[in-house]
C-alpha cells in the first residue's frame, strides 16, 4: 500500500537539471562489496555445512563508494578521495568507480595494504531466489600512516575547494582522521557545504553544515532516550548544539525524516511511497548522497531533504547495494 503523495513533489523536479552542473567530493571509507552466487547441492560429509556450487560473482562499490555511485547516478560530477590497497580488490574497486563515471584521481593506493572488503555468499536451490548465507569481512589491521594521512588531506583540499559540496562518508574504518576533519572545517569556512554521514563518531564532526544520524545514532550521540513525547526534538537540539551544525537530518525509517535547523522549527517529512522495504542495504548512502546533491545544485536544506526522502523510498525497493538514477527520481516526482 502506497502512502499519499505530497502535492509539492512535482516542484522538486525543477532542481534536477542543475545536478549535472554540480560537483561533489566524497571522502570516506571505500569498500569492495563482493557478491558470490551459487546453488546449494547437498550437505558436506566433512562437516554439517551446505556445499554451494559457484555460479557467478560481481563486485560493487560499498561504503563511501556506494555514496559516490549514488551521486554519479543522479548526474552529479563526483570526485572520490580515499584509500585502497594495491591488491586485486583495490584494482577492481577503482575500475568499478571509474566505470560509474567517478573521478578517482584523489584515491590513494597504499602498497602492502589490504582493500577493505565484504564478501557475501548467496545461495539457494534450483529455480529459487538466492539468499545470503554468510558474510566474510576483510579489513586492514594497521591504521593509515602519517604520510598517507597527509596525502589524504592534500587531495581533499585540492578537490574540495572547487566543489559545490563535500560528503564525508565515515563507516568507522579510520580513513577520516582528525586532520581530515579539520580540513573539512576549513573548507566549510571557505564556503563549501560539508555533509556528514558517520556511523560511530558523529560527535567528532563539529562546525560543519549537515550531520545525518538515524534514531539509534541520535539517541546514542545525544544521551537523550527516545520514545517519550517531545524526546526526538530534545535529542536533536542537544546533538545539534554539541556538534554545532547548521542542519541535523534525522532519518526515521517508516516515519520519514526530520530536519532541524538553527533558530527554526523542525520540519517533519513523512515517509514516501510504500512502507514495505525489499532491502535497506545502503539506503543511508542514497539519502546522504541525494541531500548533498540537492545542496550542491542550489537547493535549501528542506528541499534537499524532501528529494532525499523520495530517493530513499525508491532504493529500498531494490535488492542489495543499489542506486537511484536522476531519471528514476524525476519519474517518481512527476508521477500523477
Amino acid at each position: 500500500m502506497r502512502r499519499p503523495r505530497e502535492n509539492l513533489l512535482p516542484s522538486l523536479a525543477g532542481l534536477l537539471p542543475s545536478f549535472e552542473r554540480a560537483e561533489v567530493v566524497v571522502i570516506g571509507d571505500f569498500v569492495a562489496d563482493e557478491y558470490v552466487y551459487g546453488e546449494t547441492e547437498r550437505i558436506s560429509r566433512e562437516a554439517p555445512v551446505l556445499i554451494v556450487r559457484w555460479e557467478s560473482s560481481e563486485l560493487k562499490a560499498g561504503g563511501a563508494g556506494n555514496a559516490a555511485q549514488n551521486l554519479a547516478a543522479l548526474g552529479v560530477k563526483v570526485r572520490a578521495v580515499g584509500v585502497v590497497g594495491d591488491d586485486r580488490l583495490g584494482s577492481a574497486l577503482l575500475e568499478e568507480l571509474t566505470d560509474g563515471g567517478i573521478d578517482v584521481s584523489g584515491m590513494i593506493r597504499v602498497p602492502g595494504r589490504a582493500t577493505e572488503a565484504k564478501t557475501r555468499i548467496l545461495a539457494g536451490g534450483r529455480s529459487t531466489r538466492r539468499q545470503q548465507m554468510i558474510r566474510l569481512d576483510r579489513a586492514p589491521r594497521e591504521p593509515l600512516s602519517a604520510a598517507v594521512q597527509k596525502r589524504l588531506v592534500r587531495e581533499l583540499e585540492k578537490h574540495g575547494r572547487s566543489a559545490q559540496a563535500i560528503l564525508a562518508s565515515d563507516y568507522g574504518s579510520g580513513t577520516i582522521h582528525a586532520d581530515a576533519i579539520e580540513a573539512l572545517r576549513r573548507l566549510k569556512r571557505g564556503g563549501v557545504p560539508v555533509c556528514v554521514d558517520s556511523r560511530y563518531q558523529l560527535r567528532a564532526y563539529t562546525g560543519l553544515t549537515m550531520v545525518k544520524p538515524n534514531e539509534v545514532e541520535l539517541e546514542a550521540a545525544s544521551g537523550v532516550p527516545l520514545g517519550e513525547p517531545g524526546a526526538l526534538e530534545r535529542a536533536a537540539r542537544v546533538l545539534q548544539k554539541r556538534v554545532d551544525c547548521e542542519v541535523l537530518l534525522v532519518t526515521r525509517g517508516r516515519n520519514g525524516m526530520s530536519v532541524f535547523r538553527k533558530g527554526l522549527p523542525p520540519v517533519h517529512v513523512p515517509a514516501h511511497g510504500s512502507q514495505d522495504a525489499v532491502d535497506v542495504t545502503g539506503a543511508g548512502d542514497t539519502v546522504a548522497a541525494t541531500f548533498s546533491a540537492g545542496l550542491a545544485a542550489g537547493g535549501d536544506p528542506v528541499t534537499a531533504a524532501r528529494l532525499a526522502n523520495v530517493a530513499g523510498s525508491l532504493v529500498v525497493q531494490k535488492p542489495g547495494t543499489a542506486t537511484v538514477s536522476r531519471d528514476e527520481l524525476a519519474a517518481e516526482l512527476l508521477r500523477p
